[in-house]
């Protein structure tokens, strides 16, 4: 990824200053305030996304307005954010199968019919993506109780992103965090707090209902296309959540999180004894399905000019039986 030559220089808002004051007692005691195990019954695999009731969608869709699209799907080939391997992962690999050139040389007359064919190898939180409700565990437990060993090198038995598949709609909104602070970008290790999501919201003018979608722009994957260069955009410093926001999403009761960011959580995390901590919480304890590596520059773009932050979002999981995690290119529309 080239830096362009013509690139838009961004102003950045300069990090805040976190203290790694989060310990394994303190994520304990956040889990136990925000666990939200048998709330739906003990056998729920779907976590906070049943908040979103049919009236919920129904209105949803009546924010359907100038009748435009927003693709929030970062494309999905060799350049793009996994230059590190973080836990094995790596950018997708698209090899052809069966090329025009076959055709024109002749290689597939005897079978009647002339065409392309490929495929994809992939991890499947390479890109664009949600995090299932098992791919965090809590100790030896994942969501709503179930047992960790449940997900085994079959898959997943309870919580597998499947589950999810008709549920990925309804109010989405944006906050646009940057912008509301005055700048293009978080600089990377900014954390995001409770306050910073009431104010940007107030700001934009936009309420946070039970059962939303709550789409985080940083502008730290925008800085980085800008400048050509993902750095350690994957795995390494990031802006995002602090960990006091577990209680704001527990209180707010909302369908899911997404963000621009690698990880959605603030890096370094605001931990010495745990590795992204706020996962810890918001995945297995509150039950929530969160989306990574959003594409966000094109919808936020939209939301200054027109001042419209809420819109109607779809989207649905690969429905992979046991996966969890899915590639996905959801949709803000307006």
């Amino acid at each position: 990824m080239a830096k362009s030559k013509t690139a838009v220089r961004m102003k950045k808002v300069p990090r805040n200053k976190l203290k790694q004051n989060v310990t394994l007692k303190t994520i304990e005691a956040m889990a136990k305030r925000c666990k939200n195990w048998g709330k739906w019954g003990p056998h729920d695999e779907l976590g906070t996304l049943n908040y979103v009731t049919p009236r919920d969608i129904v209105s949803a869709a009546r924010l359907v307005r100038k009748g435009r699209a927003f693709a929030l799907g970062l494309d999905f080939n060799a350049n793009g954010p996994q230059r590190t391997g973080w836990g094995g992962r790596f950018n997708p690999i698209h090899t052809m199968l069966a090329t025009g050139t076959d055709a024109v040389a002749g290689r597939q007359d005897a079978g009647g019919i002339r065409y392309a064919d490929d495929m994809v190898s992939m991890p499947l939180q390479c890109g664009t993506q949600w995090d299932a409700l098992g791919h965090i565990f809590y100790g030896e437990k994942m969501w709503n109780g179930y047992d960790a060993r449940l997900v085994d090198s079959t898959g997943a038995k309870k919580n597998g992103i499947h589950k999810t598949r008709d549920r990925m709609i309804g109010r989405g909104v944006l906050l646009d965090i940057p912008r509301w602070k005055g700048g293009d970008y978080l600089e990377d290790g900014y954390g995001v707090g409770n306050d910073d999501l009431d104010g940007c919201a107030r700001a934009q003018g936009v309420a946070i209902r039970r059962g939303d979608f709550v789409i985080v722009r940083t502008g730290q994957m925008e800085h980085c296309l800008a400048e050509g260069d993902w750095g350690a955009y994957a795995a390494g410093d990031a802006p995002g959540l602090r960990f006091e926001t577990c209680e704001w999403i527990f209180r707010k009761q909302i369908a899911a999180i997404c963000f621009d960011t690698w990880g959605c959580e603030v890096r370094p995390n605001e931990s010495k004894e745990a590795f992204q901590p706020w996962h810890w919480v918001v995945i297995p304890m509150i039950g929530v399905t969160m989306g990574e590596i959003f594409y966000l520059k094109d919808l936020a773009d939209d939301c200054r000019r027109d001042k419209v932050y809420e819109f109607l979002f779809c989207g649905p999981p690969l429905p992979i039986t046991g996966a969890v995690g899915s590639p996905i290119n959801p949709q803000a529309i307006k």
